[in-house]
């Protein structure tokens, strides 16, 4: 990604879906989705104020309507997707102050610790990145028109919108401009009425400026994105989006500028997610997105935000949670609920979402299994209506499984149609994959021997719409990360024990078996015996599973010791060095290390 196009989607060549609904804030109701252009969607989604590093609350956002393109492209619709970024701003200048640093450079070390980590959670749709120091002209002549229509008014080197001059405002969220409090500080003595907002400020000394006809100085928040929205697509598009705490006082403000200046309504659809709460306080993930002075309303719902989340569970440095629990896991994680309910967040819940994902993990290895080649390898169909055709083929009388698998797509989609709900449509890709387990065992489709072509291409189907339906969702597009280095310990140790698991059985030492077998599970390995061998997975945190398992092994080896079967302890401690694990007998009891 960078802030230019980086993909579009060519013409129309399939039908478009019809049945797609979406939530609207603006009406409070479902509408049937019809795009301003037959064919053509906008988004236009509220990014970051570029500051401080992203936390996992600023993932949200993208990795909702990423998902939404998706559908909408698979669905025959030709979309572009644009996320403003504000690259000024009283925080950034804030930080610039505080770190001595050029405001500049930090909204540009920021910007792209935004962009990796988004690259990180599979965010790769985005089209368009404008910031709005790169649109400054446009920002101006915007304010320029307002004046100019009687909108708004300047004082003072700031230019604010006379709120009382729209007789519309406060439509999006049924508040009478009376009721409303802009800015306070110096600026509540330039306006004409307390409501009113910036639209330009004035540049107090040693701050950022542009120059305008007010003077030096720089835009308000609202402004930015009404400039920058109509730059892209015109003066009314199709779907703006962004959290819950946007709704006001930033979008509210937004309609009432490019409406106002346009005479026509700036979006046909207002859509809206959930915020992130820790799951052991009541508030969002970040801070305020209301930079102005609050009624004694908003400083009430604002009460319920304050207890806010620490770096350290994941408020910030969104790297280091990256690097803890993996990309695709908090993917996962964040499409588990529809878009619009609130999300709580902790590591806990990461955890869980994770033992979800092994389902699917657990499936791509069986296909291998079955097929000879990889899950990852199969090309998803990219078109609803292919797809559908590819659906429609003819089914061998009494094919109930294919029937299911159908079955299964369709509610999928049918789900998606309804205001996107991917925590609903997940659901159903776990019900497939319980199909397509279930049926591999009943046709032994792991033995060569016994399985026919004909269940096997049934497995093959289901498989291929598996990997058609989790590439909407952006899931699955890869094989799950590599292994660590201590992954791969991990792996040689359990090989060893499976290993003396299965000489135990060989010799028909059952208590002996299960006695391993056991042990590895209270390691957080599981065993599952398979036609062939024994296969294995992990059930824990790596970190916690090499310490009883390196345990498990060094208990083995005193049991040979004891019964003087020395050729099997060496064996063993051979078999730890090997894969890294050092042995140091002492009286008390051997110790390990990693080498």
């Amino acid at each position: 990604m960078s802030t230019s196009v980086q993909s579009s989607c060519g013409p129309n060549v399939a039908p478009l879906a019809k049945n797609i609904r979406v939530y609207n804030t603006l009406t409070k109701h479902k509408e049937h989705f019809e795009p301003v252009q037959p064919g053509k969607v906008g988004i236009y989604l509220c990014g970051p104020t570029v500051y401080k590093e992203s936390h996992i609350g600023h993932m949200v956002g993208p990795v909702i309507f990423d998902t939404i393109k998706r559908y909408l492209v698979y669905s025959g619709y030709n979309v572009t997707w644009l996320v403003n970024i504000t690259d000024v701003d009283d925080k950034l200048i804030a930080q610039s102050r505080e770190r001595g640093l050029p405001m500049a450079q930090i909204a540009e070390e920021m910007t792209q610790d935004y962009l990796s980590n988004l690259a990180t959670l599979g965010v790769d749709q985005i089209d368009q990145l404008p910031r709005a120091t790169e649109n400054m002209g446009e920002i101006i002549l915007f304010i320029e028109q307002l004046i100019e229509k009687g909108f708004a008014y300047a004082s003072g080197g700031d230019v604010f919108f006379d709120v009382l001059s729209d007789p519309e405002y406060g439509k999006l969220t049924n508040r009478s401009a009376e009721s409303q409090q802009g800015e306070g500080g110096g600026a509540a003595d330039k306006k004409h009425s307390a409501a009113d907002f910036a639209l330009w400020k004035a540049a107090k000394e040693d701050e950022p400026f542009w120059e305008s006809p007010w003077g030096k100085g720089r835009p308000g928040w609202h402004i930015e994105c009404s400039a920058m929205s109509r730059v892209a697509f015109g003066e009314t598009f199709d779907i703006h989006g962004g959290g819950l705490d946007l709704v006001f006082p930033h979008h509210e403000n937004e309609i009432a500028q490019s409406e106002c200046c346009h005479g026509k309504p700036m979006a046909k659809y207002w859509l809206h997610n959930g915020l992130m709460r820790a799951d052991s306080a009541s508030g969002k993930l970040g801070g305020r997105a209301d930079r102005e002075e609050q009624t004694e309303e908003q400083a009430a719902v604002q009460a319920t935000v304050d207890n806010k989340i620490s770096r350290s569970t994941g408020g910030g440095g969104l790297a280091d949670l990256v690097a803890r629990q993996g990309g695709e896991k908090i993917r996962f994680f964040l499409l588990r609920t529809q878009y619009r309910s609130t999300i709580v967040f902790g590591e806990a819940q990461i955890a869980e979402a994770a033992t979800g994902l092994e389902t699917f993990y657990r499936f791509f290895e069986r296909h291998e299994r079955v097929q000879g080649r990889s899950f990852h390898d199969i090309q998803p169909i990219a078109s609803r209506a292919e797809a559908n055709a590819a659906d429609q083929k003819p089914k061998a009388a009494g094919d109930t499984t294919r029937a299911e698998i159908t079955r299964h797509r369709e509610n999928f989609l049918a789900k998606m149609d309804d205001d996107f709900n991917t925590g609903a449509a997940l659901s159903e890709l776990f019900d497939l994959v319980h199909l397509l387990n279930k049926f591999a065992d009943q046709h032994n489709l792991e033995d060569a021997s016994l399985r026919s072509e004909q269940n096997v291409a049934v497995f093959q189907r289901g498989a291929e719409v598996l990997r058609e339906l989790s590439a909407l969702l952006g899931l699955f597009g890869q094989p799950a990360q590599a292994a660590s280095a201590n992954d791969a310990v991990i792996g040689k140790v359990v090989e060893l024990l499976l290993e003396l698991r299965g000489q135990a059985r060989g010799r028909k030492d059952f208590a002996a078996a299960d006695q391993l077998r056991d042990a590895l599970a209270a390691a957080g390995v599981v065993v599952e015996d398979r036609q062939g061998g024994a296969g294995w997975r992990i059930e824990s945190d790596d970190a916690e599973v090499l310490p009883p398992l390196v345990e498990v092994a060094i208990a083995q080896r005193a049991a040979a010791r004891a019964n003087k079967d020395y050729p099997l302890s060496d064996l063993i401690r051979d078999r730890l060095a090997a894969a890294g694990v050092v042995l140091e007998d002492r009286p008390e009891g051997a110790t390990w290390r990693l080498e």
